[in-house]
């Protein structure tokens, strides 16, 4: 079976920093690009950060780029958002995701259960 497991979320103040983290089971991460999408309260799916699948090539939504890196540990099968000076707009729940911008908009097989990022003061 397919699992994506998130981990690393949490309650931060503005300003402030968190990693988080997703390990993929039942596929070979390393086979595939992947992605960050957050889904806010109220609010459909955005798209914030993809890497290829060799980590050669990062791509970020404006709102984040600059303040957040993406990463991929392909021998640990493992995925990283690294998050700094995050701002209260950022609360949401981060999702990995096997899928590349646009097409992020529906969860499937191939997204995380998420995991809960707070920023507030």
């Amino acid at each position: 079976e397919v699992q994506l497991v998130e981990s690393g979320g949490g309650l931060a103040q503005p300003g402030g920093s968190l990693r988080i983290s997703c390990t993929a089971s039942g596929f070979t991460l390393s086979n595939y690009a992947m992605s960050w999408v957050r889904q806010a309260p109220g609010k459909g799916p955005e798209w914030v950060s993809g890497v290829w699948r060799d980590g050669g090539f990062t791509a970020y939504a404006d709102s984040v780029k600059g303040r957040f890196t993406i990463s991929r540990d392909n021998a640990g099968n493992t995925l990283y958002l690294q998050m700094n000076n995050l701002r209260p707009e950022d609360t949401a729940v981060y999702y990995c995701a096997r899928c590349w911008r646009s097409a992020c908009q529906i969860r499937d097989d191939y997204w995380g259960r998420g995991t809960q990022v707070t920023v507030s003061s």
